[in-house]
């Protein structure tokens, strides 16, 4: 009994590997099919052309056929005429209608006459053209047949038609029946053609019958079917050739442009097509130079444009340090001297100290800008416990989170979580995040979670404020970007904490990316690997708030929410 089972598993088993491989099979026939415009020509063209050539071929042979049947079937009816009026004229002879003592029929040498007269006597069976009875239907006994034909093989069908005819007094006009005959000495019936008409004498109506053999036409017939598929094959195989060539002609070229645009796409701005000739593929060679070289000249452009903005928001950065180094200093005394002077004067002078610290807070962040757009941004890696980062980021915003009266939750595991990151560009990625969710959360508390996998650690900043639209999850990244424009800024910051913050995940190799519904906040998700250099596969932490989805489960209003960095289904939300 055990045995079974297991042969069992091992026959499914088989039968599984089978269909994968057929669905394996299948699916690189699918691609090869979708991304080759001539095999779809080539399959097309052989489709159409092997069913046009069927149809007219099938209507070919058919009127050959026709034409083949009708025309035997004419001369098998001329013959008969003719055997009738012999036939006739022996039987209508004076011997033919004499009778010998004791009421014998002496007209039965006549019969025999007719049927050698009509026949030929030195001929055989079915080595003469044709076979003819003469029937009696009232007296069998003066009947007579060549060969081996016997009444029995007259079709019932042509016996019908005659009856027919002579019910309506149509005795001279001659019915024909094709049916299939047993030969002797063949091994499979012939295709015969039966022509029967009467024959009114002296003496009793008789039923002439010839028995026409149409083995030469279905050997003909057969030739010309063999004949017709052969060269429609022959032509199919042609028109295929001649579509492959033709594909070959125009999709070369389009081929060519293709691999070029994507040479161009990756960067490569001198590439360019060769142009052959005046017809439409060389114009459109020529046009696609002339779009790269175009092209070319912008990005150069743009390049050069973008270079010099960023060498002046650098020079200006650097240059107002020292302007600005002075007037802090200035700024510096008058507020540590704000309380000798008049109200007015002390509220001015902490007023242009706050100002100070914002100015100040912009230049480092242009400054930090510049670096990314430079390329010149660098890595201080350390292994570090991603929890003492975030309880540092905590503490330097408490000051701000008292304030507005916001307190923060923080759900910390108990086993560390190391990873190689840059400590100090972490801390600014969370204080930028949480500086975000003091603003917007409208003193409500704010959630911090921490969470580890083996490969990736997590940073997820939750708030219950005003939330974003649908859209504004990957343009809260912009620079300088604001939802409400018409909504000051309430802790001063520069438009840019945001934009950094990204810089700096994906210069980890991680991904900084948000989620927000008006009504049920927002939370901006750090996620980063443990080890620096690998590829980011996941992240430990939702990046929608698991009380949300669980709500809307439950009200079954779910549509998916992607990851800006990635662009693939991450979680869902209404």
């Amino acid at each position: 009994m055990p045995p079974k089972p297991r042969r069992r598993r091992t026959f499914r088993q088989i039968l599984g590997g089978i269909r994968r491989r057929a669905r394996r099979v299948a699916g690189k026939l699918r691609r090869t099919w979708r991304r080759s415009l001539q095999l779809q020509v080539i399959t097309s063209t052989l489709l159409v052309s092997a069913t046009v050539v069927a149809v007219l071929g099938v209507f070919l042979f058919q009127q050959i056929n026709d034409t083949v049947v009708r025309g035997r079937t004419a001369a098998a009816i001329k013959d008969a005429k003719a055997d009738k009026v012999q036939i006739m004229a022996i039987l209508d002879e004076p011997l033919g209608t004499t009778k010998t003592e004791g009421g014998k029929d002496a007209a039965r040498p006549a019969l025999d006459r007719a049927i050698e007269a009509v026949t030929g006597s030195d001929q055989s069976d079915w080595d003469r053209s044709y076979e003819v009875m003469i029937l009696n239907p009232t007296e069998p006994g003066q009947s007579q047949a060549s060969g081996s034909i016997t009444p029995a093989d007259i079709p019932e069908g042509l016996r019908r038609d005659l009856e027919v005819k002579h019910q309506h007094n149509q005795l001279n006009v001659i019915s024909h029946w094709r049916t299939l005959l047993n030969v002797p000495g063949e091994s499979k019936p012939q295709l015969t053609l039966v022509t029967g008409v009467f024959a009114q004498s002296y003496g009793p109506i008789r039923e002439i019958y010839h028995f026409f053999p149409l083995t030469a036409e279905e050997e003909t017939l057969y030739s010309v079917r063999g004949i017709l598929v052969v060269v429609g094959a022959g032509l199919v195989l042609l028109l295929v050739a001649i579509a492959f060539l033709v594909t070959r002609q125009v999709v070369t070229p389009v081929r060519l442009a293709r691999q070029a645009a994507e040479r161009l796409a990756s960067g490569r701005l001198d590439e360019r097509l060769k142009v052959r000739g005046e017809d439409d593929l060389a114009r459109l060679a020529t046009s696609f130079n002339e779009m790269a070289a175009n092209l070319a000249l912008k990005i150069h452009q743009l390049e050069e444009l973008s270079h010099v903005q960023r060498q002046f928001v650098s020079d200006v950065s650097h240059e107002l340090r020292t302007p600005l180094t002075t007037v802090r200093m200035a700024a510096d005394l008058l507020y540590d001297a704000r309380e000798d002077f008049d109200p007015m004067a002390s509220r001015s002078a902490e007023l242009m100290q706050a100002q100070l610290e914002r100015f100040e807070s912009m230049l480092a962040d242009l400054l930090e800008i510049s670096r990314y757009d430079a390329g010149a941004a660098t890595l201080d890696l350390d292994s570090t416990d991603i929890r003492d980062v975030v309880l540092r980021a905590v503490g330097d915003s408490e000051a701000l989170a008292e304030r507005h009266g916001t307190r923060f939750e923080l759900r910390l595991p108990n086993e560390p979580c190391l990873a190689e990151v840059d400590s100090r560009r972490v801390e600014r990625i969370l204080r930028n995040l949480l500086f975000n969710a003091i603003e917007h959360g409208e003193g409500r508390d704010i959630v911090v979670t921490v969470g580890a996998d083996r490969d990736a650690v997590a940073v997820a900043v939750r708030d219950h404020g005003v939330g974003l639209k649908p859209g504004e999850e990957t343009m809260v990244f912009d620079r300088f970007w604001r939802a409400d424009p018409s909504r000051a800024r309430t802790i001063g910051g520069t438009g840019l904490g945001l934009a950094i913050s990204r810089e700096d995940a994906m210069l980890h190799g991680g991904w900084l990316q948000a989620w927000g519904s008006p009504g049920d906040g927002s939370q901006f998700r750090l996620s980063l690997p443990r080890l620096a250099g690998s590829e980011l596969k996941g992240s430990p932490l939702p990046l929608v708030p698991p009380e949300v989805e669980m709500r809307r489960t439950w009200r079954g209003h779910i549509t998916p929410v992607l990851s800006p960095a990635t662009g693939d289904e991450v979680a869902h939300a209404e």
